[in-house]
């Protein structure tokens, strides 16, 4: 696991640039973290890393799943936020998340069946002042 400390939304962002610099294409990344920790900011990152605007990037609270790639082809990146999903998952099998092909899958706040999956797995707490505290971890057999 790797700590990553931030003080601000710009080394957030960058957290999550040096993560997509170790992705593999079919790779999920799970995050989870309180409200307003930084999870979207992350994203941000992560499509920056791939080659994606990041301004493009926004939470898919309300859509529940947002795509991103170059127009015309398969995404580069999905994005799930799962926050208003009813109970344990109910409904998680209509997102159609398991058909992503080798799009990277990033799910803010995850939930069964994929806290299931060999994944990367980032937590983003907040600490004093506004800082947050980024723990990363990767899938089985792979190294950071």
């Amino acid at each position: 696991m790797t700590l990553v400390a931030s003080a601000s939304e710009e080394e957030t962002r960058r957290a999550g640039v040096a993560l997509a610099a170790r992705l593999e294409p079919g790779d999920a990344v799970l995050i989870a973290g309180d409200l307003g920790a930084g999870k979207t900011v992350f994203v941000k990152g992560l499509a920056e890393g791939l080659g994606l605007d990041p301004d493009e990037v926004s939470s898919p609270s309300f859509a529940l799943v947002h795509e991103y790639g170059p127009a015309g082809r398969p995404p580069v990146l999905v994005h799930a936020d799962l926050y208003r999903l009813p109970g344990a998952g109910g409904g998680l099998e209509d997102l159609g998340l398991e058909a992503r092909g080798g799009a990277i899958l990033a799910v803010e706040w995850p939930c069964p069946p994929l806290t299931g999956l060999d994944a990367w797995r980032v937590r983003i707490d907040l600490a004093e002042g506004g800082a947050r505290r980024i723990d990363v971890a990767p899938p089985e057999g792979r190294a950071l």
